[in-house]
């Protein structure tokens, strides 16, 4: 399995911050604890660990309501044990490839922090207190045929609802065989999608338990915040975060402040009424608003010390939650996303407020995977990955350029590269003799030049018309690399690639993880 890099600035939609925090961390390095491409940075922020024996105890006992005994689980109870954390919402067929990207990171990264004894496991935090069921309810497949496809379930009436509790009747099993049959280890994949998303299934278990099939080798370890034995340990610092919530409202309005004067943009946006809470009630995830010292929520205000009372029933939102995330964790190291690396930025003041260190953000790897005919396909038409980031009308635009017969194509060159010429001679010649004239010359130049461009561009549609096999290699290249205009790792489930590659692909892919360089890979499997 050959692979390459991508630089992140040749990707479509990186924001200026990930890619400085890649590739020039010198220039927001006030804005994280560690760099993570600086391998002293585990160590340190393992030493600066605070975390007490009895919340490790508490912790223990509470992830074994959820996870089998294991070595892991063992070695994690230990005093000095660290965690590398990550984690993604509960989606359906075990959502985006990046989920598995990320896990696998935080797995490598637990494995050489071992290897340089630092005692560590992987951890995956499952996102069920999330309530945007639109986000996870839908998966996208690539058949045998390179053609996409979009699964869904429907729900009605799911409004606020934390979807990791969400009981699905039937999530359109036979839909997805549909969709991968044909693929060598098809059978296989949906056996395992039968025995995981059964009717009746909470989202929660039916991602669960496809996502630890797929990874189970690699000793993760799962935590569900909606637990109560797991709200319980978090409590106390929900209910200081809560008591101080305007010190840190202030202090976030400031960072943003920070970024937007070093050129970058905040990930979340934070207004005077922002809570970094919601409240956890009646089976529903309700949003809370700031308002003086008491928060509102529908018609009611809760006074502040109310609402610390109840700490245990509230949830956190994006800003907040790795703060929570990492007082229930031994975390020396926390795996996401270029969205995630953003809102962290912001977050790093929470965690200086509330006495929490913060640990190493690590970009998880990123991966794209050619097949064997796009491959070829790339070297026919002399064209790069980065040429297929494009739409369809745009890769087809280029492949058209390269199937013009070679003497035409010579020929639309040579008459366009002539007549600039001429028309620059001329515009020169007739603007030294009169001003005005010469301006209007340069408009016609421009407007004659336009025109050719015209000509070589019907030319290479008409040229790709009369060459089905071109249409359906432009076809084939987009639909895998850059479907629906979205990287590939982002749109489509892991499960097409299983189907077409086995499952030691993820062995294969793990193989890949590569903590020492933060381009993005592409993987001819």
């Amino acid at each position: 399995m050959a692979s390459g890099c991508l630089r992140h600035t040749d990707l479509p939609h990186t924001s200026k911050l990930f890619a400085d925090f890649v590739y020039h961390f010198d220039r927001l390095s006030k804005f994280y604890a560690y760099n993570a491409l600086d391998r002293q940075s585990y160590r340190r922020a393992a030493e600066r660990l605070n975390y007490s024996n009895d919340r490790r105890q508490a912790l223990a006992a509470a992830l074994r309501e959820l996870n089998p005994d294991s070595p892991q689980l063992r070695k994690l109870a230990q005093p000095g044990t660290v965690a590398v954390v990550t984690g993604q919402q509960v989606g359906l067929f075990s959502g985006p490839c990046y989920t598995v990207y990320k896990a696998l990171t935080a797995a490598k990264l637990a494995a050489e922090l071992d290897a340089a004894d630092i005692p560590a496991v992987p951890v995956f935090w499952l996102a069920t207190e999330d309530h945007d069921f639109e986000e996870v309810s839908h998966a996208y497949t690539l058949t045998a045929q390179q053609q996409t496809v979009r699964h869904q379930v429907d729900l009605p009436d799911l409004d606020h609802t934390p979807v990791g509790g969400v009981q699905i009747g039937d999530y359109g099993v036979d839909q997805l065989a549909s969709a991968l049959a044909g693929l060598p280890y098809a059978d296989e994949v949906i056996a395992a999608v039968r025995e995981t998303y059964k009717p009746g299934a909470t989202m929660r278990d039916a991602f669960l338990g496809l996502v630890e099939r797929l990874l189970s080798r690699f000793g993760l370890i799962f935590v569900d915040p909606m637990q109560p034995a797991i709200r319980e340990i978090a409590a106390p610092l929900v209910a200081e975060a809560v008591s101080r919530g305007d010190e840190l409202s202030a202090r976030l309005q400031k960072r943003n402040e920070e970024l937007a004067a070093a050129g970058y943009h905040a990930q979340v946006h934070v207004e005077a009424k922002t809570s970094l809470f919601f409240l956890l009630e009646g089976g529903k995830r309700l949003t809370l608003h700031r308002d003086g010292g008491d928060y509102l929520v529908d018609d009611r205000r809760i006074p502040n010390e109310e609402l610390a009372s109840r700490a245990a029933h509230l949830s956190p939102n994006a800003l907040l939650r790795p703060v929570v995330q990492d007082y229930l964790l031994p975390t020396v190291a926390l795996v996401g996303g270029p969205a995630e690396v953003a809102y962290l930025a912001q977050t790093e003041v929470i965690y200086e407020a509330l006495g929490r260190p913060a640990p190493v953000i690590v970009p998880r790897s990123q991966f794209t995977l050619l097949d064997a005919r796009s491959v070829k396909l790339l070297k026919r038409y002399a064209l790069t990955v980065r040429d297929c980031l494009d739409s369809i009308d745009g890769l087809n635009a280029k492949i058209a350029q390269r199937v013009v017969p070679e003497q035409l194509a010579r020929t639309l060159a040579e008459s366009r590269i002539t007549a600039a010429a001429v028309l620059d001679r001329l515009v020169h010649e007739v603007g030294a003799f009169d001003k005005t004239l010469g301006d209007a010359a340069a408009k016609s130049r421009a407007k004659i030049l336009y025109q050719i461009g015209k000509i070589e561009t019907k030319t290479a549609r008409e040229a790709l018309r009369h060459n089905e096999r071109a249409a359906a290699d432009a076809s084939h290249l987009f639909h895998l690399i850059y479907p629906e205009k979205h990287l590939q790792e982002r749109l489509y489930t892991i499960l097409p690639f299983i189907a077409r590659y086995g499952n030691d692909l993820i062995d294969r892919l793990y193989d890949e993880v590569r903590l020492d360089c933060p381009d993005h890979i592409v993987v001819e499997v």
